[in-house]
C-alpha cells in the first residue's frame, strides 16, 4: 500500500491537555444541533453553579486532537442578565476558578470544569445580524473566538449569498459556512478551531465609535485600577462596556466590592450620559447594533433563491433527518440484494459446483478422512469468500469511495448512540449481512477500546448470509411469512438490549467523531480492488487455518463413532433444555465450524427434509434461535481473537451461549403461542 504522510501539528491536544469549547449561540441558531451531530454515545449532563442553567459535556476527537465541547443554553446577549443566562457568562468568564469577586456567594464555582480555551460561536446565517452583534460582544472576553456560519442552506434558499472571505477579514476571526443538521462543514470548523487555538490568538476587541470612545476616557481610567481587575479577572474593554451599559450584575459586584469608589464611576458615567445625544446605554447598544449591520452590508448580498443541483438534492435524501433514513434503508435493500440475490446466484456457481463435484468423494480411512475435511474446509473457505466477503466489501467500499456511507453514518449515529456506538459502524453492520467476519475486521478499524469490544459482539448477533439462508430455510418453508418476519427481528431486538447492556457495563465511551461528509465522486476501479483486497487479505490468513483445521477435528469425531457420545453429553441443552430430538446435538455442535452445515446435518440426523413431520412449530423456532445466536462460527471467532483479544473474544463466546439458551428457552416456553404464530 502507498504510505500516506499524515502533517503532526504541535502542541496535541489529548488527555488532560484536551482543548475545552464552549459551544454558544442565539436560541435556535442551531447549536444543539451541532453539538448533537459530533457527540459522543454518553454526553454528561449538569447544572453550572448557583443557577439552574443545564449544561451537556462529551470529548470529541479532532484527527489526532480531542476536546471537551460544552453545549450551553442559548444566549442573545451578554449584557443585563439573570438566572440561567447569568450562569453561563459566568462560566465563559472563570469556569471552576472562583474569583474574588465571588467569595460572598455560597456554593460551588461557576462551573465544574475549567473556562473555556475557545467558543465556537454557532450563527443562524439566514438571521445574521442578530448574531453578530453577539460576537462583537464575544471578541472581548479575551479567548479565540470562531464563527460557524450555520444553515448555509437555508440562506441559499432566500437568496442569501454570504462572502465567508470578507466576513472573515472583518472581524479577525475564522468563519466557517456549516449545515448542522446535514454534517456539512463540521471537520472544517473543528479542524479550525484546533488551529486557533495552537495559535493562541484572540480576536482584537472592536473598539466603540469614535465619538463614544472620546467620551469614555475618564470612565475607563477610573475603572482601570490593579485591584478592581485582580478582583474581577476580566478583560479591561470587557468591564468597562458592561459598565457603561449599566449592567446589573457588574454594577452588584462593584457595590459589593468597592463601594467608596462606586459613586465616582456612577458620576463618570453620568458625565457621558449628559454628553452624548442619548443615553449612554442607548448610544452602545446603537453603535453595536450599526456595526453589526455594516459587516452584514458588506459581506452579504441578496439575489434570486439559488438553484439546487443534483447534489443538493441527493443531500437531502441521505443526510435529511427523516428522509435520510429512507436512503439508508435504499442502500440496506441494495445489501440484501447483493447477498440474497448475487452472493446466492455466485455461490451457486461456486461453492456448490464445488461440493457436487466432490459429493461422491467418501473416503473410508483415516488419512482419507483427513483429506476430506481439508477438502472440506477450502470449500468452506470459498463459500464464505467468493459469494459473500468479496462482492459485499465491493459494494460498500464503492458506496464508501462515492461518499454515501458517511451520509448513511451521519444520518444513523443517533440511533447508534443507544447502544454506546457511533454511526460510523454502520457499515460494517451491514457488511455482517453477508459475513461477520470482514464486519468484525471493518469495526476494529473504525473503532478504538470500549466500543471496538461493543461492535465486535453485536455483530456476531447480525444474521450473516448463513444464517438468514437457515431462517429462509426452514422459517420461511414451515413457519410462513410471519415466522420469517419475527426470525429477523429477533436479532435487532436483542443487539438493540444487549447493546444497551453493553455499554453500560463499559463505563465511560470512546470520545464523539466528527464525521466528515465528503463530496459524491465516482469510484476507481484500482482504488477499489486495491482497498477490497486490502480489507479481505488479512482475513484469508486468520480464517483458513482454523476452518480446515476445525474441519479435521470435527471429521475425526466423526470417523471415530462419537456421534452418540457427543448426542450423549449434550442431551441437558438438546433435550431436557430445548425440548429437541437428542439426534440434534451433532449437527448444533458442528454449526461452530460453519452455521449452514448445521442445515445439512439437521437433515441427515432427522432422516428426512420434511421438517414439519419430525417438529412442531415451537421447536422450529427454538431450534432457529438456538442456531442463530449460539458460538460464531470458527472463522468469526478466530478474528474476534485478533481484534478484542482473548480474554473479550471469552467473553463473547460466553455471551451468546447464554443469549442463545436463554432466548430458545423462552421460546420454548412460549410453545404454544409460537405454534399459533406458525399456523
Amino acid at each position: 500500500m502507498t504510505a500516506i504522510a499524515i502533517p503532526l501539528r504541535t502542541p496535541l491536544f489529548r488527555g488532560e491537555r484536551r482543548l475545552r469549547i464552549a459551544l454558544v449561540g442565539l436560541p435556535g441558531s442551531g447549536k444543539t444541533t451541532l453539538f448533537e451531530a459530533v457527540s459522543s454515545a454518553s454526553p454528561q449532563r449538569g447544572e453550572l453553579g448557583g443557577s439552574h442553567t443545564v449544561y451537556r459535556e462529551c470529548r470529541v476527537k479532532i484527527g489526532l486532537d480531542e476536546a471537551s465541547l460544552v453545549d450551553l443554553p442559548g444566549i442573545a446577549s451578554l449584557e443585563h442578565l439573570s438566572g440561567a443566562e447569568l450562569g453561563t457568562l459566568k462560566y465563559l468568564l472563570w469556569g471552576d476558578q472562583r474569583p474574588p469577586v465571588l467569595v460572598h456567594e455560597a456554593g460551588a464555582p461557576p462551573a465544574p470544569f475549567a473556562p473555556p480555551d475557545l467558543i465556537i460561536q454557532v450563527v443562524d446565517a439566514s438571521r445574521l445580524q442578530p448574531s453578530l452583534e453577539l460576537t462583537l460582544e464575544l471578541c472581548r472576553l479575551g479567548r479565540p473566538v470562531v464563527l460557524a456560519l450555520n444553515r448555509m442552506d437555508e440562506a441559499l434558499r432566500k437568496g442569501l449569498s454570504i462572502n465567508v472571505k470578507a466576513l472573515q477579514h472583518l472581524l479577525g476571526i475564522p468563519v466557517v459556512p456549516t449545515v448542522a443538521l446535514m454534517g456539512q462543514g463540521l471537520t472544517q470548523l473543528f479542524a479550525a478551531a484546533a488551529g486557533a487555538a495552537r495559535g493562541s490568538t484572540c480576536p482584537l476587541p472592536p473598539p466603540p465609535s469614535r465619538h463614544i470612545a472620546a467620551s469614555l476616557e475618564a470612565l475607563s481610567a477610573a475603572l482601570n485600577r490593579e485591584d478592581v481587575h485582580a478582583a474581577f479577572r476580566v478583560p479591561h474593554g470587557w468591564l468597562l462596556a458592561q459598565f457603561a451599559a449599566g449592567d446589573e450584575f457588574i454594577e452588584a459586584e462593584l457595590a459589593e466590592h468597592f463601594a467608596s469608589r462606586l459613586p465616582e464611576l456612577r458620576r463618570l458615567r453620568a458625565a457621558v450620559d449628559f454628553a452624548l445625544p442619548r443615553p449612554l446605554a442607548e448610544e452602545l447598544h446603537a453603535d453595536r447594533h450599526h456595526r453589526a449591520a455594516t459587516l452584514v452590508e458588506s459581506a452579504m448580498r441578496m439575489g434570486t433563491p439559488g438553484a439546487q443541483g443534483w447534489r443538493y438534492w441527493l443531500d437531502e435524501i441521505f443526510l435529511h433527518p427523516q428522509w435520510g433514513l429512507i436512503g439508508s434503508l435504499a442502500v440496506f435493500a441494495a445489501v440484501l440484494f447483493v447477498v440474497f440475490e448475487i452472493s446466492g446466484w455466485i455461490d451457486a456457481m461456486t461453492t456448490v459446483k464445488l461440493a457436487e463435484a466432490f459429493a461422491d468423494w467418501q473416503p473410508g480411512g483415516t488419512g482419507g478422512v483427513i483429506g476430506r475435511a481439508v477438502l472440506d474446509g477450502l470449500i468452506g473457505l470459498t463459500g464464505i469468500v467468493v459469494p459473500y466477503m468479496i462482492p459485499l466489501v465491493m459494494l460498500l467500499v464503492s458506496l464508501e469511495q462515492a461518499g454515501l456511507m458517511q451520509r448513511i453514518a451521519f444520518v444513523v449515529d443517533r440511533g447508534f448512540h443507544r447502544i454506546g456506538l457511533h454511526g460510523g459502524v454502520a457499515l460494517p453492520f451491514l457488511l455482517g449481512l453477508g459475513c461477520n467476519v470482514p464486519a468484525i475486521s471493518g469495526a476494529a478499524r473504525l473503532t478504538t477500546g470500549r466500543e471496538r469490544v461493543i461492535a465486535a459482539v453485536l455483530i456476531t448477533f447480525v444474521p450473516c448470509s448463513a444464517r438468514s439462508a437457515i431462517i429462509l430455510a426452514i422459517a420461511g418453508k414451515f413457519l410462513g411469512v410471519a415466522g420469517v418476519i419475527g426470525m429477523f427481528m429477533l436479532p435487532l431486538l436483542l443487539i438493540a438490549v444487549a447493546g444497551n447492556l453493553l455499554s453500560r457495563r463499559q463505563g465511560e465511551l470512546g470520545p464523539g467523531r466528527v464525521q466528515d461528509i465528503p463530496p459524491y465522486s465516482l469510484p476507481a476501479w484500482r482504488g477499489l480492488l486495491r482497498e477490497t483486497w486490502h480489507r479481505t487479505s488479512d482475513i484469508l490468513t486468520i480464517v483458513t487455518p482454523l476452518l480446515v483445521g476445525g474441519s479435521v477435528v470435527l471429521a475425526l469425531l466423526g470417523h471415530l463413532g462419537a456421534e452418540a457420545i457427543i448426542n450423549a453429553l449434550l442431551t441437558p441443552v438438546t433435550s431436557w433444555w430445548l425440548g429437541l430430538p437428542l439426534a440434534l446435538g451433532v449437527p448444533l455442535l458442528f454449526g461452530v465450524l460453519r452455521k449452514e452445515l448445521s442445515l445439512l446435518m439437521i437433515y441427515q440426523a432427522l432422516g428426512t427434509q420434511e421438517l414439519g413431520a419430525v417438529l412442531t412449530s415451537g421447536q422450529m423456532f427454538v431450534l432457529l434461535a438456538f442456531i442463530s445466536f449460539y458460538v460464531p462460527c470458527v472463522s468469526t471467532f478466530a478474528v474476534m481473537l485478533k481484534t478484542i483479544g482473548r480474554r473479550d473474544a471469552g467473553f463473547s463466546v460466553a455471551l451468546s451461549i447464554a443469549i442463545a439458551l436463554l432466548v430458545a428457552g423462552a421460546l420454548r416456553l412460549g410453545g404454544g403461542g409460537l405454534a399459533l404464530l406458525g399456523a
